[in-house]
């Protein structure tokens, strides 16, 4: 397998969904068994076990390999077994049954009493004898069990990382969205000087032309709302988080939570935004950013 010059493998370099769904099955003598795991999102990493009465040690031995292989997600594991209806052997003592017709023939009979029958002496204990054909051999069936396992994981986790490679793609494009977006607030023609400063002087003159206010304090009052109004620390926050995003991404492996974590901070920002938004033209743009952000928030929820 490739190596990177970080020493970490290609797949390394890859996300998971916590979304999966795999099976393992097979036959060891007459019992057949099947293995069938579904995840889905968790916020740790939740292994549920329901197996069959006698088999709690290869549920044990499932849950160990799954802890090793997954760091989140809410598992569902099962263990059903089948046993066809067992094949009957029967054995007559013919023997014990001439034996028994023998002394039954030797012993006086009252005229009351009829003869022995056949049915009779096949129904004394021990003449005839059943044996079940069905089963398999507890050892094989162990070591069938947790080659199964084997096989179980193995697939799960492959397809996960199949899932993550979709989520990959789609949260590259709502990365993508988001940095458009910010740019096109940084564009917005409603933060350019001279717009501040037509829509302050407006209010300031609309508020003198009032009566009874200091321009002084408008003005001053005036400063103090443009400072507040300014957005420039919301985009240079989003464009941080976008870039701290795309070295996740690069990154691979359970990034889950921090990519969580994250989208939550964008959301925080594009929240601010909207709050300090002074023009339509720069809402209509926050509110398009806040939809696009938790698109994706819920995309990442799924990443492991």
């Amino acid at each position: 397998m490739a190596q990177t010059s970080a020493g970490k493998t290609s797949e390394d370099k890859t996300i998971a969904s916590m979304t999966g769904f795999a099976r393992s099955a097979g036959t060891t003598g007459a019992v057949q068994w099947l293995w069938e795991i579904r995840t889905v999102n968790g916020r740790g990493l939740d292994i549920r076990v329901r197996a069959p009465n006698g088999f709690e040690a290869a549920g044990e031995a499932a849950r160990i390999a799954l802890s090793k292989a997954l760091s989140r997600g809410q598992c569902q594991l099962g263990l059903t077994l089948t046993r066809p209806e067992a094949a009957v052997r029967v054995r007559i003592d013919e023997t014990l049954l001439a034996n028994l017709a023998a002394a039954v023939a030797r012993v006086p009979r009252p005229a009351e009493v009829g003869p022995a029958t056949l049915d009779g002496l096949l129904a004394v204990r021990g003449v005839v004898e059943t044996e079940s054909e069905a089963g398999a051999d507890p050892e094989a069936l162990n070591r069938d069990l947790v080659a199964g396992i084997e096989t179980l994981v193995a697939d799960l986790v492959s397809a996960r990382r199949a899932e993550g490679a979709r989520l990959h793609a789609i949260v590259e494009g709502q990365i993508a969205d988001i940095a458009r977006l910010t740019q096109a607030a940084e564009d917005c023609p409603a933060r350019r000087p001279e717009a501040v400063r037509a829509r302050l002087a407006d209010a300031v003159a609309a508020l003198v032309g009032a009566g009874g206010l200091d321009p002084d304090r408008l003005h001053q009052e005036a400063v103090l709302i443009a400072a507040k109004a300014d957005v420039r620390e919301e985009l240079d926050r989003l464009r941080a988080h976008l870039a701290a995003i795309g070295e996740l991404l690069a990154q691979g492996g359970a990034i889950g939570r921090r990519l969580d974590f994250l989208a939550q901070e964008l959301g925080r920002e594009a929240n601010t935004l909207c709050a300090k938004a002074g023009d339509i033209s720069l809402s209509r743009i926050g509110l398009d950013l806040k939809a696009v952000v938790e698109q994706f928030r819920e995309q990442v929820q799924n990443v492991e």
